[in-house]
């Protein structure tokens, strides 16, 4: 059984410190692309009118945590609308096209929204790329080659290409390119927080700029279908994020393997949207009983994740988990072999005092190696509280 426990501000306890020196070389480089990105977002901003921009860029208002939403259909023909009340009181929804029981999940956290359910399910504030000119979409995708590093943009295009795929086989919800939705929270500056959200099905970033820091957690990255044809070539999307998890297992020895494999079985997010300000209790293998090689392999499966944002926000990033990785667990569910060339149907979790990453196939009326739901979070800085909480 997962035990769930109120999260703390977790401390990093490796005793690890990076020189003063490489600390301002690395904030002066991430300084730097910040004004790359501010100026991005100015660009995007400025092919709206007064009305168009209304609908989006909307305040940055922090929270402490973010909360749990709940939206449900009154009939299947009828618009999704937000349930008013607590969980407990959430009505549960009945009938094809009318929702799980209890509604379709988001999370608020300020004006945003965000989930694994598509825009025609959770509803998300902000302008669908569909809805944009030419100009306007041209804008859009260089702010996020702005922010995101080369490889996450990439890794973006393709989950939206799977979704397009899934779109042309048709679906009774809103799939595709077109409706994938960005906003922008604040004023875009550097020297104040302001936020990017961009997302649809199996994608949703939540990316909050304050200076040198591009904070990119909580983020859910997903594929449905994992593999796809396009301009005549094979995409398998997250492929990397099962084949470096492979690799890890494979590299395990026996005992090890023992620690990691969890007792039972796992089938879905444990902590996705709607889990802000929650600790899973470790479970699996821990860091410090793993060799170097394997601590090398176990952060190849973590950049999949942390190196999605540009790497001048990544690398400080990526150092912080490296020096809490003895204090990193690792644990899996489910088979420990997959076909060459197609994702896994196991579930595995990485668990540190600054991270937590998930990835669960989903087998609910499909092919688990085809669908997949993914969450990365940081519980010490959800959506840039470390520098931004109120």
């Amino acid at each position: 059984m997962v035990l769930i426990a109120t999260s703390a501000m977790a401390a990093d306890t490796s005793g690890q410190k990076t020189p003063s020196s490489v600390i301002a070389a690395t904030q002066n480089t991430a300084t730097r692309r910040t004004d790359m990105v501010v100026a991005a977002a100015r660009s995007f901003l400025g092919t709206f009118g007064a009305d168009g921009r209304a609908k989006v860029q909307f305040p940055f208002v922090t929270q402490k945590t973010a909360t749990l939403a709940r939206f449900r259909r009154s009939a299947p023909d009828q618009p999704v609308r937000p349930v008013i009340g607590t969980q407990a009181d959430a009505p549960a929804a009945r009938g094809p096209g009318m929702g799980p029981p209890g509604g379709f999940i988001g999370e608020r956290y300020g004006n945003s929204v965000w989930s694994n359910f598509p825009v025609s399910d959770v509803p998300r504030p902000g302008v669908q790329m569909g809805q944009l000119t030419p100009t306007q979409q041209a804008a859009a995708l260089h702010l996020l080659q702005t922010v995101l590093s080369a490889k996450g943009y990439r890794k973006v295009l393709e989950i939206m290409g799977a979704d397009q795929a899934l779109a042309d086989g048709g679906t009774p919800f809103a799939s595709g390119r077109a409706v994938y939705t960005l906003a922008i929270f604040g004023e875009p500056a550097a020297d104040r927080p302001w936020m990017i959200q961009f997302g649809g099905h199996h994608l949703g970033l939540n990316i909050v700029i304050d200076g040198a820091h591009g904070v990119m957690t909580p983020t859910l990255t997903g594929a449905q279908p994992a593999i796809y044809q396009a301009d005549g070539k094979t995409v398998r999307v997250l492929a990397g994020e099962n084949d470096c998890a492979f690799a890890l297992l494979d590299a395990l020895d026996a005992k090890q393997r023992r620690q990691a494999i969890l007792s039972y079985r796992v089938a879905d997010l444990v902590q996705g949207p709607g889990h802000d300000g929650e600790m899973l209790i470790p479970e699996g293998l821990k860091g410090s009983g793993m060799t170097a090689a394997q601590k090398e392999l176990l952060m190849d499966v973590i950049t999949e994740w942390a190196g999605i944002v540009d790497d001048a926000y990544a690398a400080p990033r990526l150092q912080e988990i490296r020096n809490g990785l003895d204090n990193t667990w690792f644990a899996w569910s489910g088979p420990v072999i997959h076909a060459p060339g197609r994702n896994g149907s196991s579930y595995y979790r990485i668990e540190g005092p600054r991270l937590l990453i998930e990835f669960s196939p989903q087998g609910v009326g499909d092919d688990p190696t085809m669908h997949v739901h993914t969450v990365y979070r940081d519980p010490t800085n959800s959506y840039g509280n470390r520098y931004t909480r109120p």
